[in-house]
């Protein structure tokens, strides 16, 4: 049970699978590309306690809601190559230290750059918010019908993420390391503000208010933004030669710029996990470990761009030389701060999606917006 696949390597990789398997065959079940409706139709299933779907791909920031619910079972540690991966990478599939997911896929945001305008008017990426925004200033007057900056602003997951990033690049948090919140602060103003004068300036556009991964993708594919926040999957899509896009071979990737220099990343990706009231629990676990070996996530690194999780593939030459991008990406996922790991995170999220909506469509202040929602938080992160 997955959200949509884009590339269609998934299907391949279970196509292999039940060739190899006859009598365990996997089906794979697409869910719609957003992930709030991913992540309800998978709690409906769970509440019902039905055994209709087996491994669960959940998005990293599930893994403490579908744990603490018992709807995913705990795994056996000492059977899977954890210390094969990247250790940020694991610790989003634990919960209260037991691990109930392993992670298949992991995601550090990128500024995505239009190299050769950049190149053409003498301009290097940017590191901070202001560099950003003189680059656009310099480079948009020679570039009619391009937007300066886009993220994922649509009033859904990748606002909380892009929100969370603002904030974090900014020397802020949302909720802390003790699992309170502190969102109310100074810091945090700043990163709100970047979001709010952004679009107020028109740096960021209007329409990159409807904007959700794909949205955005199709929008860079087309030529229309000179800057955006992405995930690596958009790599491989937006190089594509077969006329699916107009900036392939002119674009570059660098770290996300923040206040004073480079910015933090949220940490993505997506981890297995075991329904709970599976009935085939024994081949659910083979077909996780086939999924996250080496060979496996080598091909869907190549097939999709999309960041593994085995840490040495970030190393290989070859694979640096075809993904430029991998040593930038391992920083970032390094690098990268998680969203509160809470049982309500859904609730949480949402709370966060509206102040940040709000706030960047001017129907409340900054002030006003970070002051509502610490009040929320504290209301769902009681103990």
């Amino acid at each position: 049970m997955t959200g949509k696949d884009f590339s269609g390597n998934l299907q391949n990789q279970v196509d292999t699978w039940n060739q190899q398997h006859p009598d365990q065959i996997v089906k794979v079940i697409e869910l719609p590309e957003d992930a709030d409706a991913q992540r309800q139709q998978m709690v409906q299933n769970a509440t019902t306690k039905s055994d209709a779907y087996t491994v669960l791909n959940l998005d990293v920031i599930w893994t403490a809601e579908f744990a603490a619910n018992q709807w995913v079972t705990q795994l056996p540690e000492s059977e899977l190559p954890l210390d094969k991966l990247l250790p940020a990478t694991v610790e989003t599939g634990k919960y209260f230290n037991k691990l109930y997911a392993v992670p298949t896929t992991s995601d550090g945001g990128l500024l995505y750059y239009r190299k050769d305008l950049l190149d053409a008017a003498g301009v290097k990426p940017p590191t901070t918010w202001a560099e950003m925004k003189a680059a656009c200033d310099k480079v948009l007057p020679t570039a009619p019908g391009t937007s300066c900056y886009a993220g994922q602003f649509e009033k859904y997951e990748g606002l909380t993420v892009n929100f969370s990033e603002a904030v974090n690049s900014a020397g802020g948090v949302v909720v802390g390391d003790d699992g309170k919140p502190n969102v109310n602060t100074p810091e945090a103003k700043k990163g709100l503000d970047f979001l709010v004068e952004g679009i107020k300036s028109g740096q960021i556009s209007q329409k990159a208010r409807t904007f959700k991964e794909e949205e955005g993708r199709r929008a860079f594919q087309a030529g229309e933004l000179l800057f955006q926040r992405q995930w690596p999957y958009q790599y491989a899509k937006a190089n594509a030669t077969d006329g699916s896009s107009q900036v392939a071979g002119k674009f570059a990737v660098a770290p996300l710029p923040g206040l004073d220099g480079p910015g933090a990343s949220t940490l993505g990706g997506h981890n297995y996990a075991i329904s709970s009231f599976a009935k085939n629990k024994k081949t659910a676990l083979d077909f996780i470990k086939y999924s996250i070996d080496e060979k496996q996530q080598r091909d869907n690194l190549e097939k999709t761009s999309q960041a593994p999780t085995w840490a040495s593939l970030y190393d290989e030459q070859a694979l640096i030389a075809q993904f430029p991008y991998l040593t930038e990406l391992k920083k970032s996922i390094e690098a990268a701060k998680k969203r509160p790991a809470v049982v309500k995170y859904q609730e949480v999220s949402s709370a966060i999606q509206q102040a940040a909506y709000d706030a960047m469509g001017g129907t409340t202040t900054s002030e006003d917006a970070l002051k509502k929602l610490q009040s929320k938080l504290e209301e769902l992160t009681k103990q």
